[in-house]
């Protein structure tokens, strides 16, 4: 059968309310509904179980189970830029609508990966950053945009943090790594091959690895001592990162609140020298 999603766009006009309302939730959430079960995926939806059901037998599915793998299968395929644009012409209808939808996605996304958190893992990755000699943040392409914010952050509260975002340059800044360093990898669908290549280094060296990904199907899983998810998938050409800054955002945080005695007197020396150079425009 062709892709699934493109299948599924194509067939909207030929469903039932019920079914178009499944559909469009299907292509708006493409990364977190092949992990739904029947009853998750009716009750995000709003429908039962067995409208769910039927909806996968119209598609030409023996059932929900078959159905699932063939979007578990499309998740691993990863969808091009120009198969994703098209996508957005089939789930958004009229454009100032649009807008309101894709701000009440980014919400639902948020929500879903608040709810889905391994909090014992967020806690030890907060633990491995703390008690690591150096930070290496690797991130590619418009991951890079979240790997400068955490960079960042976490090299003014520590001045031991590196953005490593070149390709070429990946070999000689993770030379060095060893056990008391700790690399945090992160990449969305469409993972770059960079980002994975250099986790994988990473772990052989035997340096801690955080992974901050959009799913437990990413490549970057097999290499990480720590995963973090959050969603990114949206029906357009373009990422959402709202749910994983907020996810960097919240570590960042409990980094901060954890270690803020030595962090607060950090702060108030380098308060002395931004005054001193006039880093902030006057009110």
């Amino acid at each position: 059968m062709v892709d699934v999603y493109r299948y599924i766009s194509e067939k909207v006009n030929e469903m039932s309310k019920s079914q178009r309302k499944i559909a469009l939730y299907i292509l708006s959430n493409t990364e977190s509904v092949p992990f739904f079960n029947v009853g998750q995926l009716a009750k995000m939806v709003g429908v039962s179980e067995a409208t769910v059901v039927r909806f996968a037998t119209f598609l030409g599915y023996e059932g929900y189970p078959e159905f699932q793998r063939a979007m578990q299968e499309a998740v691993k395929k990863q969808l091009t830029t120009v198969e994703r644009l098209k996508l957005s012409d089939d789930v958004y209808d009229k454009e100032d609508k649009a807008i309101y939808e894709m701000f009440n996605e980014d919400v639902q996304r948020i929500q879903m990966m608040a709810e889905q958190l391994d909090l014992a893992k967020f806690h030890e990755a907060v633990d491995a950053i703390i008690q690591a000699n150096r930070i290496f943040i690797i991130a590619n392409r418009s991951a890079v945009s979240v790997g400068s914010f955490l960079e960042f952050y976490f090299d003014l509260m520590f001045e031991n943090a590196e953005l490593i975002r070149n390709p070429h340059g990946i070999s000689e800044k993770l030379f060095r790594i060893d056990e008391n360093d700790v690399v945090i990898g992160l990449s969305f669908a469409r993972y770059t091959k960079n980002t994975v290549e250099a986790v994988s280094f990473a772990k052989d060296r035997g340096t801690k690895v955080i992974a901050i990904t959009d799913n437990m199907l990413s490549p970057l899983i097999p290499y990480a001592n720590i995963a973090l998810c959050a969603r990114s998938d949206m029906p357009s050409f373009i990422d959402s990162f709202v749910a994983p800054l907020s996810l960097i955002n919240a570590l960042i945080t409990a980094v901060g609140r954890k270690k803020r005695v030595e962090i607060e007197q950090h702060l108030e020396e380098l308060e002395d020298v931004w005054e001193r150079f006039s880093i902030f425009s006057p009110q």
